[in-house]
């Protein structure tokens, strides 16, 4: 099932796709069919009692590694991603006005279900509740060293556009034999395939719990293949997966 969190009516809805439609599963509208361009579109991802980890890979495939020039990393090389930088679908991404390249990243997330403490591969997708479709947006001007991203090139407000579905684990029965692409104005400008990560889901879930804990509601933001172009205000990007769904963001200037 596609879920989806939405704002509608004055208040923030829990829905999900029906009929070409959303349907709200909860409050005093449940089971009211709305359109999609009805609503505002926000992360599909339910709010959690504790702080939401964010853990994002670079580098996680080979040909991405290539295209900037890097050796592909020996071991998964990840870094943080506070939650004030996440937006939902159809929400707009702010670009500085003084940098010269900013580019889209089209990356699978992967969405924790329950506590994962010391897990071995072969138990990885029992610990998954869902899949969604994450664009980690890169500033390169502001990038230091390729293994340490500081906080101005990936971690900047409205710069990781999520979503529009958290799909069920269930739904997606092989998430490493997907197909991702990204269009620029209607112009295909990225095509890969999830069968070229380097690490895969269930060793990313090992790798991580096997030092900190990963609660439900956290996110793996799993890395983007090569064909990154730069994007400029007024450019509409849509990063899809195939089975997940197509996110649709558009640059502003600021």
């Amino acid at each position: 099932m596609k879920h989806a969190r939405i704002a509608w009516s004055g208040a923030i809805q829990q829905a999900v796709a029906f009929d070409g439609q959303l349907r709200i599963t909860q409050g005093p509208h449940q089971g009211r069919c709305v359109a999609y361009d009805e609503v505002v579109w926000l992360p599909p991802l339910a709010p959690v009692p504790q702080a939401r980890t964010v853990i994002a890979l670079g580098l996680n495939y080979a040909d991405h590694a290539k295209e900037l020039a890097f050796k592909a990393p020996e071991e998964p090389l990840a870094f943080m991603k506070g939650e004030a930088s996440l937006i939902g679908h159809k929400a707009f991404t702010k670009r500085p006005a003084d940098v010269n390249y900013m580019h889209y990243e089209c990356e699978l997330a992967v969405v924790v279900g329950r506590t994962a403490r010391r897990v071995k591969k072969a138990d990885a997708y029992d610990f998954i509740a869902g899949y969604t479709v994450a664009n980690d947006y890169a500033i390169r001007d502001y990038l230091e060293n390729w293994y340490r991203p500081n906080l101005r090139v990936k971690n900047r407000d409205t710069c990781t556009p999520i979503g529009p579905w958290l799909v069920d684990a269930s739904d997606v029965p092989n998430p490493m034999a997907l197909k991702l692409q990204t269009t620029v104005n209607g112009q295909l400008t990225q095509s890969g395939s999830t069968a070229d990560m380097i690490f895969d889901v269930p060793t990313l879930i090992e790798y991580f719990s096997s030092f900190m804990t990963l609660n439900p509601g956290d996110l793996i933001l799993t890395g983007t293949p090569d064909g990154i172009v730069n994007v400029n205000p007024g450019d509409v990007v849509v990063t899809e997966i195939e089975s997940i769904g197509a996110l649709q963001n558009t640059i502003v200037a600021i």
